[in-house]
């Protein structure tokens, strides 16, 4: 079976969050952004369908979302998933910034990025409570994590 927990891809949540930034200012309209967005959606590791319940749902999505996470030498590793091209990305972004980090470096890592990278606009109102309750529940694993 495939390791359905993401690894980080940049050293830091910070690269992270600056990567994505230079990535998306290649598209200069929202369509080829949204476009980029799915992509990254699809290359998320495979979600195990039987995580696919209740217990794994984010409250807060318009669209299904799940997700899963481990702990492994002190970092938490993520595992994420939506029945929605454009969520699923979205999925993906979060957990390339957050996943592969210890639960200090996730707190300390304030989502504001999604609105600085003009996500949240550029996003239904529905899609950015969504994106903004999927942040919630990463971070509050991570405070779990560190008490």
């Amino acid at each position: 079976m495939t390791d359905p927990f993401l690894a980080p891809e940049e050293p830091t949540a910070a690269e992270a969050i600056a990567a994505i930034a230079e990535e998306l200012e290649v598209f200069d309209d929202w369509m080829d952004r949204y476009q980029f967005i799915i992509e990254l959606g699809r290359k998320l590791p495979p979600f195990p369908d039987d995580w696919a319940n209740d217990d794994h749902r984010v409250p807060g999505c318009q669209s299904k979302v799940w997700m899963e996470a481990t702990r492994r030498d002190g970092k938490l590793f993520f595992a994420g998933a939506s029945d929605a091209a454009i969520v699923s990305g979205l999925v993906a972004l979060l957990l390339r910034v957050y996943t592969g980090r210890t639960p200090a470096e996730i707190l300390a890592t304030d989502p504001v990025f999604l609105k600085e990278l003009g996500l949240l606009e550029a996003l239904s109102s529905n899609r950015g409570n969504g994106i903004a309750a999927m942040a919630r529940k990463l971070r509050e694993r991570a405070a779990a994590e560190a008490a």
